[in-house]
């Protein structure tokens, strides 16, 4: 299968071309020449995740890895659960966060990296990523240690969680990082102004390991699939065509996975893109007007994006209806909503970080007493320790994972939201 950039759309790739290169020119998101349509949805659900996953990407990769290849991949990749949690009788949380970095973006950040490590044989890479929190820590762990890869992480100083920071910072080797002074969309705007400089991105080979990587969504897809096998084993089949999944949406790439999910065929009634005081998309959904304002810092640090990388995708899939139109809506949930509902889940006992509450917040707005709602759970809440603890008022103990590195010395650096300073570091550290 081939993948073409949704920009300039005469610009045709290899799946190996596209995990590769990242964006295509004119800053353009590569989009699969076709979605695949799974005619054994019913098999399919009954599958192991590994196996099943295999199933649903093949179609995707044929050109580049044969399915043992793939299979070896998938396999060493998605070596974690991901855990349907009921909440009530006509909710559920979908747990994203038992992977090695305790955030849904295990998922595709180790499936990249198996991809890369297959498709770059000895060529030299660098990977260049912004993070607003959680892809940071997945990208630093998928790749720490792979000959002949350097890994190069931007994040906004001072706007992510301590422990965030921590857990992808502290690593070394093949892992450098950055605190950039600005926001999310500042560390955004240098990897975009980075894969136009064509000198640049030739000399280091640049790439990017952010959800505009093609390789990072195909892979989210497949917990899409994992959650409505584990309802169909608990609930039957008889509510399938009922399920909305609320998704905690910055860079909307979790969006576009699901969707591309339902296009398959996975039986999905609908979406809510779940956004906190960063409203770009219900806002534009309700008017017509594409107009961000300038990012607002929340306590949902990870979803503080102003100017979605993703949306694109999504509005291609929309506008030529490979999903309906109306299958996607909106909600912008502010900050005391979302500590409030962090409360009321408590109180049903269920112990959530805001991500999640805003994505639960936004199923009692959108979804139907008579609809089955799922709301997506992408990360441990002890990674917002402090924001769950004084919210809940009562303390939560670290994993493993947190405790290791909490006392570890940070290695960024910091700099200035500068392009010339950015280049002029990858360049001398190339």
């Amino acid at each position: 299968m081939k993948f073409y950039n949704l920009k300039e759309n005469d610009e045709e790739i290899s799946f190996a071309g596209a995990v590769k290169q990242g964006l295509g020119k004119n800053q353009g998101l590569f989009f699969p020449e076709e979605i695949p349509q799974l005619n054994n949805i019913k098999e399919l659900l009954a599958m192991p995740l590994v196996e099943r996953s295999v199933q649903v990407l093949f179609p995707f990769v044929s050109d580049d890895l044969t399915k043992d290849e793939l299979t070896d991949i998938v396999t060493s990749a998605f070596n974690f659960p991901a855990q349907i949690q009921p909440i009530s009788e006509n909710r559920a949380i979908l747990e994203l966060f038992h992977g090695p970095t305790l955030a849904f973006k295990d998922f595709g950040a180790r499936f990249m990296a198996k991809c890369l490590q297959s498709f770059s044989k000895d060529k030299k890479i660098t990977i260049l990523t912004a993070t607003s929190g959680d892809t940071g820590a997945a990208v630093a762990h998928a790749f720490h240690g792979i000959d002949n890869i350097r890994v190069v992480i931007m994040y906004p100083k001072g706007k992510i969680s301590l422990l965030q920071e921590k857990m992808f910072t502290t690593l070394g080797g093949n892992i450098e990082t950055i605190a950039v002074e600005g926001d999310f969309d500042d560390c955004q705007a240098l990897v975009k102004k980075s894969f136009d400089d064509e000198e640049l991105k030739n000399t280091i080979g640049l790439n990017s390991a952010n959800s505009i990587n093609i390789s990072r969504l195909l892979a989210q897809i497949c917990y899409y699939f994992e959650a409505v096998a584990q309802l169909t084993r608990q609930k039957g089949t008889a509510d399938l065509d009922n399920i909305v999944f609320s998704v905690p949406s910055g860079n909307f790439g979790n969006l576009t996975a699901g969707l591309f999910a339902k296009a398959m065929g996975l039986p999905i009634k609908r979406f809510i893109a779940a956004t906190n005081e960063n409203d770009t998309v219900p806002r534009y959904l309700e008017t017509g007007e594409w107009s961000p304002n300038d990012t607002v810092a929340t306590i949902s640090n990870a979803m503080d994006v102003s100017n979605p990388n993703n949306w694109p995708r999504v509005e291609h899939m929309l506008k030529s209806e490979i999903v309906d139109k109306d299958c996607v809506s909106s909600v912008s949930i502010d900050e005391q909503q979302t500590q409030i509902t962090m409360i009321g889940l408590a109180k049903l006992g269920y112990i959530s970080e805001p991500h999640a509450a805003v994505a639960f917040k936004a199923l009692q707005y959108g979804a139907n007493d008579n609809e089955f709602g799922v709301f997506l759970g992408t990360a441990h809440p002890a990674k917002f320790k402090d924001v769950v603890e004084s919210t809940l008022g009562q303390p939560i103990a670290l994993p493993k994972e947190l405790a290791d590195c909490a006392t570890e010395t940070t290695l960024s650096i910091d700099m200035p939201a500068d392009f010339a300073k950015l280049r002029e570091y990858l360049l001398a550290n190339a």
